[in-house]
């Protein structure tokens, strides 16, 4: 049993076995104290990493104090421990504030290449994430690339635009740039790099809003079936795909990623999934329904539709483009009047509105994400407040015949 030995003054020390520290056994020294009658004993450490009765006694009195000052009785193991998460604390605090200070210093470029496009090229599409990086590199990193968001202007927002439309682009392409750039900057203020984005002036607001850029162009049935009769001629495949679009409104996107599992010829229903953030079920038409049921069907997991490389389209094929020229494109300058294939879907919706379907319903087989979205085919709809009016004139009718008492002739 190793012997503690008294140094005097609540010191006192005991020898390792066989570890020397110099010519002499190493000495572990501890100390003892009383403070409001409360008896500690605390170990201190080893002569060999710098302890001696001196510098003991120092320590000794210092817990004293410690416990006297209303810390309570600690050992000067639990003295080292608070001092060290003190210690880390501050450390943390000073690590958080150089953080918040290298975010606020990246510019726009540093923190579109560095954090930005890394992360949209894991959650969105190749087309969408490479159209983004387009945008920014020709306009976006010209006017503000240098510039940390902290010091960007409206003026310099306001420069982007009117550099596109200098440059002969479009309203709505220098529109979507700086739509583009709202994302970014949105995403810069989530990361701490931005401050709220520079509103621009009321005057660019209202020239963006009078820019009328939709597609309005949908096709009658008489068109429908010429279209569908001239790309059956060329692909069968493009004819099937333009059916069901016409037919149930589906997205190219929707329909390129189709699988079989998506569908449920039993119930006559294409379960599309993961469509703008959202799932939806769409019914098919009797012709649709009997598309699908000659097709030879896959395995579950397997496109409906594939690219010649067995993957995912990422286009409509030229063919479509070709035949929609052919039959409609011909000397049409307002590309708002253009068929290409999205005017499918603009046909499916309005030919629901035109025969009485609500714009919700519409919303819901479309998959619209707001109902504003919806409300473009609202003139197309028949005048609902004269079919309300019908509706009570029939409720009102129908309610006095039930009323009349049959007159009986006396006899």
């Amino acid at each position: 049993m190793i012997k503690w030995i008294p140094l005097g003054k609540g010191i006192r020390y005991k020898e390792h076995p066989n570890r020397k520290h110099g010519i002499r056994p190493d000495r572990y020294f501890s100390v003892r104290y009383q403070v409001n009658g409360k008896s500690c004993e605390s170990g201190l450490g080893w002569a060999s990493e710098g302890w001696a009765k001196d510098k003991a006694v120092v320590e000794r009195a210092r817990l004293i104090e410690e416990a006297k000052a209303g810390h309570g009785v600690l050992t000067h193991r639990q003295v080292q421990i608070k001092k060290a998460a003190i210690f880390e604390e501050q450390e943390e605090k000073t690590k958080n504030e150089a953080e918040k200070k290298r975010k606020k210093t990246l510019t726009v470029k540093e923190f579109f290449d560095q954090i930005y496009y890394p992360q949209i090229q894991k959650e969105k599409k190749p087309k969408a994430y490479q159209r983004e990086e387009s945008l920014f590199r020709i306009w976006i990193d010209k006017n503000i690339g240098k510039l940390t968001f902290h010091k960007v202007i409206k003026e310099d927002i306001e420069n982007i635009f009117y550099d596109m439309i200098d440059s002969g682009r479009s309203v709505r392409s220098a529109e979507y740039t700086l739509t583009t750039l709202k994302q970014i900057w949105r995403e810069a203020k989530e990361n701490g790099s931005a401050p709220d984005m520079p509103l621009i002036s009321k005057l660019l607001k209202k020239k963006i809003s009078s820019n009328n850029n939709k597609r309005v162009r949908f096709l009658s049935h008489d068109e429908a079936e010429k279209l569908l009769e001239g790309l059956k001629v060329r692909s069968m495949e493009l004819y099937e795909k333009t059916l069901v679009s016409i037919h149930c409104g589906l997205r190219a996107g929707e329909l390129h990623s189709l699988t079989w599992s998506q569908i449920d010829l039993e119930h006559g229903i294409f379960n599309v999934l993961d469509s703008k953030g959202k799932d939806r079920a769409v019914y098919m038409t009797s012709a649709v329904k009997d598309v699908f049921a000659e097709k030879v069907q896959g395995k579950p997991n397997e496109l409906v539709f594939p690219a010649s490389n067995g993957k995912i389209s990422q286009q409509v094929s030229k063919v479509f483009k070709d035949v929609a020229d052919y039959f409609f494109n011909q000397e049409i300058t307002d590309r708002r009047q253009i068929v290409t294939f999205h005017t499918c879907r603009h046909t499916c919706a309005s030919w629901m509105v035109m025969t009485g379907i609500s714009l919700y319903v519409v919303q819901k087989v479309l998959g619209h994400s707001t109902i504003q979205v919806t409300e473009r085919y609202a003139h197309l709809a028949p005048d609902q407040l004269q079919l309300a009016a019908n509706a009570i004139d029939r409720v009102v009718s129908e309610h006095k015949e039930e009323k009349i008492i049959p007159f009986k002739r006396k006899v």
